[in-house]
């Protein structure tokens, strides 16, 4: 009798089993972004400079950030709104290429993209513990400012990136890319005011570092570009003459507090921090030929980033 009811009760057990997999729903498809990051940042930059006008202007910068990972690469996307202080002598009040202080400051708007494409993800290469993979990465810029000279970059990038894994959690990437821009400026005296220039290399990274045991507050960052020469900055540009451009090189270092962590256990939601820029020969003007020095930019930064 026992043995007939431990078979019925198996029974019963199986029938359950089978018609809980019958009515079970079937398994879903992995989700297409495995990390989707949106922030929003709010900085200061002390000691900005613009070649040939000036080389200190006050900006606040406020931008849109938009990072993701998915299936087969990564995209990331940004947008700044840029405004000078009063002092900037290129404000919008300058007429006929005469500067004038005292009225509002000019106003950028910048963007930005780069994607990549995984060659781990899509050809399921192998890669060690320290070259952990190789991407192909395209990109692109572009911005308009509303002072006199009304400059309205538009330029494509396209290569290679390589991640690396280093020491205590750090993380680094470099690429190597062609480059090529088109430009426009009110100055400029031939061509319906606009520029095009020669192709040339631009080679971009980061580095970015936690600072103490795994859970610590803070980390440091930086971005290093390196953009080689890109033929004559025309007349009305950069001087009364076509002028060689220069290797240009932006660096940024940043040191971050984690406010979210520290204060509400909430990595990554809120963080301040402060940084150093330093900007050489910018948009590829000799500083040799800047009587100005604009063409020289070096400012500490302050600023502080949501995420949502």
């Amino acid at each position: 009798m026992k043995f007939k009811l431990n078979a019925l009760a198996l029974g019963a057990a199986i029938a359950v089993a089978g018609a809980s997999q019958a009515t079970a729903a079937p398994p879903q498809p992995p989700p297409l972004f495995i990390v989707n990051d949106n922030s929003v940042s709010y900085a200061y930059a002390f000691n900005a400079t613009q070649p040939y006008v000036a080389d200190h202007t006050q900006k606040s910068i406020t931008s849109f950030t938009h990072f993701d990972v998915w299936a087969y690469g990564t995209n990331l996307f940004n947008i700044d709104l840029l405004k000078s202080d009063i002092n900037d002598p290129s404000n919008p009040c300058g007429l006929a290429g005469f500067p004038a202080r005292g009225c509002e400051g000019t106003t950028e708007i910048y963007g930005f993209f780069r994607s990549t494409l995984g060659w781990k993800e899509m050809f399921g290469l192998q890669f060690g513990s320290f070259l952990t993979n190789i991407s192909f990465k395209v990109g692109g810029d572009g911005n308009s400012v509303n002072n006199a000279n009304a400059a309205a970059k538009k330029d494509v990038v396209g290569g290679l990136q390589f991640n690396f894994a280093l020491p205590y959690g750090a993380t680094f990437a470099i690429s190597p890319l062609y480059y090529s821009e088109k430009n426009h400026g009110s100055f400029i005296t031939s061509n319906n005011s606009k520029v095009d220039y020669f192709s040339t290399y631009r080679v971009e990274g980061s580095l970015n570092v936690p600072i103490g045991p795994k859970g610590t507050p803070l980390s440091f960052s930086s971005l290093f570009a390196f953009q080689g020469p890109k033929g004559n900055c025309p007349a009305g540009e950069c001087a009364a003459t076509p002028a060689p451009t220069k290797t240009e090189t932006y660096t940024q270092q940043k040191l971050n507090l984690d406010v979210g962590q520290l204060a509400y256990n909430k990595p990554g939601l809120v963080s301040v921090w402060v940084a150093y820029v330093y900007w050489h020969n910018k948009f590829g003007i000799d500083h040799n030929l800047d009587p100005t020095g604009g063409s020289i930019e070096s400012t500490a930064v302050v600023g502080a980033t949501v995420r949502f």
